[in-house]
């Protein structure tokens, strides 16, 4: 899959893909300017999403896209999956809770490292996070 200079789309589909998706996504934070502990930071956060979509939907999709609200540009991870879907989202946004025998780290882990952060799911239909940070 091509590499464009706004947006990296990979379907998550096994472990090769969360690295294709981490790497990408880090190529395209580094080509708009973010710092190298900011890279890290994107990296780690469409890591662990791409891992939630892998453990709990089975498959998926990352998006990350550049994106600019006119005065400040910056970066946007999205996840979507058609899978089971969230039951309980407070609950799911606590540290510690997890009903794959995780740390459950994941969401909550993305929700700090990252400047904006929403949660769309519904049970059966599956479960959408965006979460984004901004270059200043």
């Amino acid at each position: 899959m091509p590499l464009s200079m706004t947006e990296v789309l990979v379907d998550i589909e096994s472990d090769r893909s969360i690295v294709e998706a981490r790497q990408r996504g880090r190529e395209l934070a580094s080509h708009a300017g973010f710092t190298f502990t900011d890279l890290a930071i994107i990296a780690t956060a469409i890591s662990e999403l791409a891992r939630n979509v892998l453990s709990y939907a089975g498959r998926g999709q990352i998006a990350v896209r550049l994106i600019d609200d006119g005065t400040r540009r910056g970066i946007a991870i999205e996840s979507t999956d058609d899978g089971p879907g969230i039951a309980n989202l407070q609950l799911a946004m606590q540290d510690g809770y997890s009903t794959s025998g995780s740390l459950g780290l994941g969401l909550p882990g993305v929700r700090r490292l990252m400047d904006e952060f929403e949660i769309k799911s519904e049970v059966g239909q599956g479960t959408t996070v965006t979460a984004k940070k901004w270059h200043l």
